[in-house]
């Protein structure tokens, strides 16, 4: 387990709180619904794509690379000890290192807790002899481009393509 001290924040109504510790830990199947909401608020989520099945697939294959970040007590926004609030699921191919739906809480974004749970996966894909990360942004998001860039991420002279081999119903369908 991982640990990050975040500084106080604002807390609803004014003042400020004390510092919150994030755990990173590995994902467990207990945090499926917490994680797909997280993903929800973060709007990460497309109707293509069931997140649960994103889920499932991930357990398949190395689950040690699916993290989340657990906020401590005294966080000053009234969370329980122990509520999800950053995600992020890396893999490795033998090639390249690859990060997708990296997530904070907009509530507790700025604080440091994005880049933690990206260097949590660096270390770990490090370990395993990863040579480069890579990871796909929509064009939309500057915000998280931005975010990626501050980190050491540069653009490559590459276009990324897709093809899906296996159609998600959407959820609930």
């Amino acid at each position: 387990m991982f640990i990050v001290i975040v500084p106080g924040v604002a807390r609803p109504g004014g003042g400020v709180g004390e510092n919150a510790a994030m755990h990173i830990r590995t994902f467990e199947p207990r945090d499926a619904d917490a994680v797909v909401a997280l993903w929800g608020a973060c709007a990460l989520t497309r109707p293509w794509n069931d997140p649960r099945l994103d889920i499932a697939r991930k357990l398949a294959v190395a689950d040690d690379l699916f993290l989340v970040g657990e906020i401590g007590p005294g966080d000053g926004l009234g969370r329980a000890e122990g509520e999800i609030v950053a995600s992020v699921m890396a893999g490795y191919d033998g090639h390249r290192g690859w990060v997708n739906y990296l997530a904070v809480d907009p509530a507790r974004r700025h604080q440091g807790l994005g880049a933690a749970m990206l260097a949590e996966a660096e270390r770990r894909l490090a370990a395993r002899g990863c040579p480069k990360l890579n990871l796909q942004v929509r064009t939309s998001t500057a915000e998280a481009v931005a975010f990626y860039e501050r980190l050491g991420f540069a653009r490559d002279d590459v276009v990324g393509l897709g093809k899906r081999l296996v159609h998600d119903d959407p959820p609930g369908a």
